[in-house]
């Protein structure tokens, strides 16, 4: 089998974990695609997307290796002279366009040449600290962005420029609520070193365990970030009868909004951020239920951060939106 299945039978829907940044030595990565797959079962992963640097995943190489418990997405990380992106989703042997730079209109053919075959866009570390890493594209052309990338972050699983990168999202976030087009975050490995993959993973709530449905619960924000396979999160709102979650849109009828999070497997001495369209609204010391309540009247979403004791992010999830 030249290329992997897009489907894996038997897996209907719930949450999965996986990571959409991940090289292998047919690009600049140390492992091979066999290696990669015993991480990525060593860690918990039910999903990895290859995106080796303008090159098509190899043929041959990641076929076997996934089996009936391993997804594998097909992609590539467009890289190129003012910023890199992923394109997920690709079509086994076809690449996107990465000759282009900013404000070329090959860069938006790329984008919808993508789309079009079903994939998605993704902005990748956008401020990564090196030339032609850091991102010159508008955030707002793709479909999420990368707010936690891990590359870095073996021994310091959060630095500086995924702090750059959420507080940049963050702040777009209210604006794209209210225009009815809130732009998901993930969080990547972006692993090219053994120990890397799955620091951090993106955990979507997906129909199955598919490539269509894996890409359209990252598309619909229905995914929160998790720093390590240890963390567990679950965040719900509630108001007039109705439960929402990560992703969703809550109907309040005016009524006031009950959140809870639950948590697991956080560090001792984290704490728990509600974030709203005022920034940081409420903080808790993390425990195993954080409750807090507000109203649509005061914000259009609310999300979460979970922060170790040294203020690196542990879990960030994707808003619950209010009406």
């Amino acid at each position: 089998m030249d290329y992997p299945p897009t489907r894996l039978p038997g897996r209907g829907p719930g949450w999965y974990r996986g990571d959409l940044h991940v090289h292998s030595v047919h690009s600049d990565g140390e492992l091979t695609p066999a290696e990669l797959a015993v991480a990525a079962r060593a860690v918990g992963l039910d999903f990895l997307a290859t995106t080796e640097h303008n090159a098509a995943a190899a043929p041959g190489r990641w076929g076997e290796v996934g089996g009936d418990d391993l997804l594998v997405l097909l992609g590539e990380e467009v890289t190129t002279g003012t910023g890199h992106w992923l394109a997920l989703g690709l079509e086994p042997g076809r690449l996107a366009d990465w000759r282009h730079r900013l404000g070329e209109a090959a860069f938006d053919e790329a984008l919808r040449a993508v789309r079009a075959a079903g994939g998605l866009c993704v902005a990748a570390h956008p401020h990564a600290p090196y030339p032609g890493g850091e991102l010159m594209y508008p955030l707002e052309s793709f479909d999420a962005v990368e707010v936690w990338n891990g590359q870095w972050s073996s021994a310091l699983p959060w630095n500086a420029d995924n702090e750059a990168a959420l507080a940049e999202w963050g702040r777009r976030l209210g604006a794209g609520v209210r225009s009815g087009r809130p732009q998901p975050a993930v969080g990547s490995s972006d692993t090219h070193l053994p120990g890397q993959l799955g620091v951090p993973q993106t955990v979507v709530h997906a129909e199955e365990l598919s490539v269509p449905a894996v890409l359209a619960a990252v598309r619909a924000g229905r995914s929160w970030i998790a720093g390590t396979a240890a963390v567990q999160l679950e965040f719900t709102a509630e108001a007039a009868g109705r439960t929402a979650g990560i992703g969703e849109r809550l109907a309040t009828g005016g009524r006031p909004v009950d959140l809870a999070v639950r948590l697991s497997g956080v560090p001792d001495g984290s704490t728990v951020h509600f974030r709203t369209e005022a920034g940081r609204a409420h903080r808790a010391p993390a425990d195993e239920l954080v409750r807090w309540s507000t109203d649509a009247g005061r914000t259009g979403f609310v999300r979460v951060e979970v922060r170790g004791p040294d203020g690196r992010a542990v879990a960030l999830t994707n808003p619950v939106l209010l009406a």
